[in-house]
């Protein structure tokens, strides 16, 4: 998103952007465990898988959905400060384990 507004992108043409180029990879990476789940590592759950699958489908729509009217009319910066304490966080804690 930060990348797309640096070129000149409105908010929320920079969100939807980040967000066309997300879908297909999280829905490749889905689709490369079908077998796993399809075969003995799923024995007993299919049930399970089918409904997490679709609650998850529903909430990722919903979550998108929210976040691009947000965008709309709010500011990246609530997003930026929880990347840099993130970040630094992470870069604190895996310096500390070696």
């Amino acid at each position: 998103m930060v990348a797309g507004m640096f070129a000149g992108l409105a908010r929320a043409d920079a969100a939807r952007f980040a967000f066309l180029l997300a879908t297909p990879v999280i829905l490749a990476a889905g689709v490369l465990k079908v077998p796993d789940l399809m075969g003995s590592l799923g024995n007993g759950i299919h049930g399970q898988i089918l409904v997490g699958s679709i609650l998850s489908g529903v909430g990722a729509y919903l979550s998108v959905r929210f976040l691009m009217k947000y965008f709309q009319t709010r500011t990246l910066t609530p997003f930026a400060i929880y990347c840099l304490v993130v970040g630094l966080g992470s870069v604190v804690y895996l310096g500390l384990i070696k």
